[in-house]
């Protein structure tokens, strides 16, 4: 495997899909209004992997950009695809834009920060 081969933003996504997703698919449906269901833990995967992932250099800035920040509303979708909505009627596009703003924010701020560091990288000692 090279740094360049796609099986990385695979491996990638479902880290941060799983990161995200696990604390809120675990919560009682009472505690998962967004934004506040993803503040901690989750969009703090979602930004250390858009970093780790640029950082290394396994692809370009918006394609991992916009990779990485799919797995908020994905962790979303699948809560729903499921039907754990608690009896409680869910609005399907305010829920998947809340979480989407929430997963590029977070994935910007990652991708920013391992851009740096592949920069840094890149530099020779003179």
């Amino acid at each position: 495997m090279t740094r360049n081969s796609r099986i990385w933003w695979l491996v990638g996504f479902l880290i941060a899909l799983v990161g995200v997703g696990f604390p809120y698919w675990r919560a009682p449906s009472a505690m998962t209004a967004l934004p506040g269901a993803f503040y901690g833990p989750g969009l703090a995967a979602i930004v250390v992997v858009a970093m780790m992932l640029r950082a290394f250099g396994t692809g370009r800035f918006v394609s991992l950009w916009l990779l990485i920040a799919a797995a908020a509303p994905a962790a979303v979708l699948l809560r729903m695809l499921v039907g754990d909505t608690g009896g409680a009627p869910v609005s399907w596009p305010r829920e998947l834009l809340i979480a989407s703003a929430l997963g590029l924010a977070a994935s910007l701020v990652g991708t920013l920060i391992g851009s740096l560091f592949l920069l840094r990288s890149s530099r020779r000692p003179t």
